[in-house]
């Protein structure tokens, strides 16, 4: 596998002690390559939350409230990370959550990712907000993905998104309910964001000092919403494109909705947004497959509590009934397996994997991914386990205290 490296080239001082010519070891290496590389709109698209970004940094710091059992003198000998998620086999139990604009971190960044993530045996989710389109993914791998769905004002518009993820093969259907209205990220107002952007003299400026991605995105025809332009009704070009998104998250959304969308798809449904118990009964009760425990990456509403902490009663109340994803400060191998200890059956991460789709493209996703398998792996064993289906609670330094 190609290694992304930290380049030898100088750099302005402040990043000095950053660009020696040295590997990759974790996943903030990616994180300072990918702001280095990547215009600061996009970059900052992925790398904020919203209003004082509370939540963002809790979904991150409340992983180091939980503390986990040292075990020595067991075989650590034959282990394994395989197991399955919504009933797919999985090389680990980790996900490629879905983003927004990737495509625009790293050019044809949805098509690089699907691959890096076929190559690790693990599942990709498109953004129905992504770059490259449903057909475009299909046509340029070999190996079904998932799906993700926003809902529309223009519901003729989402069934045809649905028609068309299960035309392209798509073997699950996630459904985001957690973005009726869109919370405040003050970085992207600032930085005027928009997709392609726009060509102000600061923006100019700005990619003058990313070659890398400038002369990436120059050979790509893939530069806006890819899934929306074209298909949706009355939207031809940019400018109806900007109109359109603006007034179609809908705020109707309801259970009822979930229920037709859920018949209308056919197949394994998953929820994702869901952070309360009562949410998860009522998930539960539409007979999806599973739910994502989910913030929305401390996206939307801030002050809302850490993904990671909403966890273990969401499981309490539903683990029984329906399959506990969960996604949101996914940093390291280590966050995985504190997550499955919780009781989550799967991870998503999202920012991690950005990170090294805009630090290195399809190369940069798979060191992200192999990153966290080996984290995974030697965190699972000096726990005391083999197997990761069976981490429980048992590897834990006893109960994790979230309160603030």
């Amino acid at each position: 596998m190609t290694s992304v490296r930290m380049p030898s080239s100088r750099p302005p001082s402040r990043w000095a002690n950053l660009f020696t010519d040295r590997p990759v070891t974790c996943i903030e290496d990616l994180r300072q390559l990918a702001e280095w590389r990547v215009p600061r709109m996009f970059y900052d698209y992925a790398d904020s939350g919203s209003y004082t970004e509370s939540t963002y940094r809790a979904n991150e710091s409340d992983f180091g409230r939980i503390k986990l059992r040292q075990r020595v003198a067991v075989d650590m000998t034959n282990r394994t990370l395989a197991s399955s998620m919504v009933g797919q086999p999985v090389a680990m139990p980790v996900a490629l959550a879905p983003t927004g604009l990737t495509g625009m971190q790293h050019a044809d960044g949805e098509i690089l990712a699907a691959r890096a993530a076929a190559k690790a045996g693990v599942p990709f989710t498109l953004s129905t907000m992504s770059i490259c389109s449903i057909e475009d993914v299909a046509e340029n791998t070999d190996k079904p993905f998932w799906f993700q769905l926003y809902v529309m004002r223009d519901r003729a518009f989402i069934d045809k998104l649905i028609d068309r993820a299960k035309a392209a093969g798509c073997s699950a259907l996630v459904l985001t309910l957690d973005l009726q209205i869109l919370g405040q990220r003050h970085k992207d107002i600032k930085n005027g964001l928009s997709t392609p952007p726009k060509l102000t003299i600061g923006n100019i400026l700005d990619m003058a000092t990313k070659p890398r991605w400038s002369i990436n995105m120059l050979r790509t025809q893939r530069r806006t919403f890819r899934n929306i332009v074209g298909h949706a009704t009355g939207v031809s070009n940019l400018s109806s494109l900007s109109s359109w998104t603006a007034e179609q998250f809908d705020p109707t959304l309801n259970w009822d909705d979930v229920r037709r969308i859920r018949d209308r798809w056919g197949g394994k449904l998953i929820l994702k947004g869901i952070l309360d118990p009562e949410d998860a009964v009522m998930a539960a009760d539409t007979g999806a497959d599973a739910l994502i425990v989910s913030n929305h990456g401390g996206r939307q509403l801030d002050g809302a509590v850490s993904s990671i902490s909403a966890l273990p009663a969401i499981v309490e109340a539903v683990g029984d009934r329906i399959e506990v994803l969960m996604d949101g400060g996914i940093r390291s191998g280590q966050d995985v397996v504190k997550a499955l200890a919780l009781g989550a059956k799967g991870i998503f991460i999202g920012r991690a994997f950005l990170y090294g789709l805009g630090a290195g493209g399809e190369a940069g996703v798979s060191q992200c991914l192999e990153i966290i398998r080996k984290e995974m792996d030697v965190t699972m064993a000096m726990c005391g386990l083999r197997d990761i289906k069976t981490v429980t609670s048992n590897i834990l330094a006893g109960k994790p205290d979230f309160r603030v």
